[in-house]
């Protein structure tokens, strides 16, 4: 075995030392934890980086599949996880920058690499020789002393393989090639034209009479757009910073419609950009790869490796929560529709009036909204707050480190230590939208992590949003919605950054999809706690604490409308199984199909010719196909989990530490029900999500 790898290793020195010379990506970093040489990469060194680094990886490949010593775990499973390091260093950068910071130079290099990368994955996975080693090993399973970890990373393998088209005939293999590589071409051109069709739209105004309603803020970050494009005036746009809050404040209804319009018919008027037939080729293809593995559909392809298992169990979930929050959902429509009604609205509620008259409601029952909380959650102390909630539950500290190079100016890197000054992870942090950056919110990684022989070689985890950017007059304050998405994403974080793992393909995220949202859902609870608001939530002018009462308003309000969105969450849930769950190509209208998919979850008329299918970035480009009911899935866990923390108290060191060993530091080391039971020692039920949000006592 270790002749095998000293060969790999001179194999992959004499035939590349020409090519690392002079590029950064292929080079060993001198930087802080080696982290990425942002500031030395050129777009031009992308391609050749990625062909040389398929071409070494390759090499690996070939040794391990043609090792002429009998096939064992250590030769074959562990060769086969070590491999491939010098692609993940030049894809990893690639890839998250293409989400981040992407331009037309980066997203003609996706176009061209996309596919050679998708059919060198397939060479690995279809490579009958290293699969015949694969089985040979897994089928000695029983017989082998393998760790619990070691028996997950064998099935993991194995699985992995016999999932993407190791088990099919020679010609089944051919055609599972060519879908597959349609198939990621696909998914990109959708993202792309997605990002396109939201940067192409603005809407001048010159009138600031049409944009009463709105705040001071917003009125000042809007001229300041307008005066980015050298133009006078109010320059409105589709990103959620201008979307959302237009949506909530904005007197005139007219131009709340016009947003809406806009934002709801991307993607769908015909041009460069539509992806209404993205959408189909999309389904249809993951349709003939599921039927090609030998199942009836793509959800139950994806379902076989989640905690749902099946399509029935995932209907089941979303069923029980549609029965149990809809009447209550049409009972917070009917009050909104009331209170709209007495303050001369004298029509029926539209999608684009919803957000606005459910904001006055709110703001008249509890006496609380975006524009009296934002002042006190001023970004620099919001992110004192949120790292120094990871400093109370788990000892974790966070330097600034201004000598790791960024992507962007306003990106931050820091050193996160534990509670004994030990190294854990890099964290890169990055707030504010860009036309290079994609929407939402999301944490990834630029490198994984792993034990190399002794040593713990630790993680470099990233967190991605698109807040309210600092103004002319103002720092950046943020709305509620945008602390706890910080909260959210910061807890994807801790699951990579707290990760200890032998292997790198089983640490950190790299669980069960329904499982994944369990870390991130759960730090939310703590976004409404008094305890953790009066660690950091000051008026950024005065200093004031944030009052009592305003916290219990928050706390109060909590549940306000909590039946809609649930609804809202639903009907993407029965969206993405719609698509995904067809057991037959799709040859019919993307508008007629989505309006009968989300039908049931639909309280508010539905808008003829409007699509959310075309946008849905997360089911079509963003790895949650058959997946999106996992944030449902999650918030029964979340639920369910941050129960103990109430019982037991919100910040107590024992439950932080019990959640930290069976969850955060496990990674897909084991199955996660076996997980979840070994911190909450039994099985999650919906109850504590229904008492969490009043739907039953």
């Amino acid at each position: 075995m270790k002749k095998n790898k000293i060969i790999i290793f001179m194999i992959a020195i004499s035939s590349a030392s020409a090519t690392f010379a002079g590029n950064p990506l292929l080079e060993t970093y001198k930087t802080p934890h080696q982290t990425i040489p942002f500031e030395l990469i050129k777009t031009e060194h992308y391609e050749p980086a990625f062909m040389e680094a398929m071409k070494q990886h390759a090499l690996e490949i070939d040794a391990i599949a043609n090792n002429s010593q009998a096939p064992t775990f250590e030769n074959t499973i562990v060769a086969l996880d070590h491999s491939g390091s010098l692609l993940t260093k030049v894809s990893s950068p690639f890839f998250n920058l293409l989400s981040a910071e992407t331009n037309d130079a980066l997203q003609d290099i996706a176009e061209k690499v996309s596919p050679v990368m998708t059919e060198h994955n397939n060479s690995i996975r279809l490579n009958e020789k290293l699969f015949t080693r694969i089985k040979t090993v897994f089928e000695q399973k029983n017989k082998l002393k393998l760790t619990t970890e070691q028996q997950m990373l064998l099935k993991d393998t194995y699985e992995g393989f016999a999932n993407n088209g190791a088990n099919l005939s020679d010609a089944d293999k051919v055609i599972y090639r060519k879908l597959s590589k349609d198939l990621n071409l696909l998914e990109l051109q959708y993202g792309q034209n997605v990002l396109k069709e939201t940067n192409k739209y603005s809407l001048l105004i010159t009138d600031k009479a049409l944009l009463a309603g709105l705040p001071e803020d917003m009125l000042e970050m809007l001229a300041g757009n307008s005066k980015k494009a050298d133009k006078t005036g109010w320059l409105l746009n589709l990103k959620a910073t201008c979307y959302v809050p237009l949506l909530k404040y904005a007197d005139n209804r007219d131009l709340r419609r016009e947003l809406y319009m806009a934002s709801t018919t991307k993607c769908t008027l015909g041009g460069d950009y539509d992806n209404r037939e993205n959408v189909i080729k999309i389904a249809n293809i993951r349709l003939k790869i599921a039927n090609l593995l030998g199942y009836k559909s793509y959800a139950d392809y994806v379902l076989v490796r989640r905690m749902a298992e099946t399509k029935e169990k995932v209907f089941d979930l979303l069923d029980k929560l549609l029965v149990a929050y809809k009447p209550a959902a049409e009972k917070e429509l009917a009050d909104v529709q009331e209170f709209a009604d007495k303050n001369g609205a004298y029509f029926k509620l539209q999608t684009w009036d919803w957000s606005y008259y459910s904001e006055k409601l709110k703001d008249e029952k509890y006496a609380v909204n975006d524009e009296m909380l934002k002042p006190y959650f001023e970004l620099e102390n919001v992110k004192k707050g949120v790292f120094g909630l990871a400093t109370r539950l788990y000892g974790l500290k966070f330097t600034k480190n201004t000598k790791i190079p960024v992507y962007n100016p306003e990106v931050d890197a820091y050193d996160v230590t534990d509670e004994n000054g030990k190294f854990l992870s890099v964290l890169y942090t990055d707030f504010h939208p860009r036309d290079g950056k994609r929407a939402g919110a999301w944490m990834s990684e630029f490198k994984g992590q792993y034990m190399d022989g002794k040593t713990d070689s630790r993680p470099q985890i990233t967190i991605v949003m698109n807040f309210t950017r600092p103004t002319d007059t103002k720092p950046a304050l943020l709305t509620f919605d945008e602390l706890t998405t910080f909260l959210h994403e910061f807890g994807h974080s801790l699951h990579g950054m707290l990760t200890k793992c032998t292997y790198q393909s089983l640490s950190g995220t790299n669980v069960y999809r329904d499982f994944v949202e369990l870390p991130s859902q759960i730090m939310e609870n703590w976004g409404s706690e008094k305890e953790f608001l009066d660690g950091f939530a000051v008026h950024y002018q005065t200093g004031e604490k944030i009052p009592a009462e305003l916290i219990q308003k928050i706390k109060s309000s909590e549940n306000f409308n909590i039946a809609y969105f649930c609804l809202r969450q639903l009907s993407f849930g029965y969206l993405d199984m719609g698509w995904h769950g067809i057991e037959k190509p799709f040859e019919g209208d993307v508008f007629a199909y989505e309006k009968d998919a989300m039908a049931s979850t639909q309280i508010l008329p539905k808008t003829e010719n409007t699509a959310m299918s075309t946008t849905f970035s997360h089911i079509f480009s963003g790895g949650y196909a058959a997946g999106y009911y996992s944030y449902k899935w999650a918030e029964v866990l979340d639920a369910d989990a941050y129960s103990v923390f109430v019982k037991n108290g919100i910040f107590d060191k024992k439950t932080a530490d019990s959640f930290r060993k069976n969850i955060l530091m496990k990674g897909g080391t084991e199955h996660p029900m076996v997980l979840y039971k070994k911190f909450r020692s039994q099985e999650p039920t919906i109850d504590a999500l229904l008492r969490r949000n009043g739907i039953t006592l």
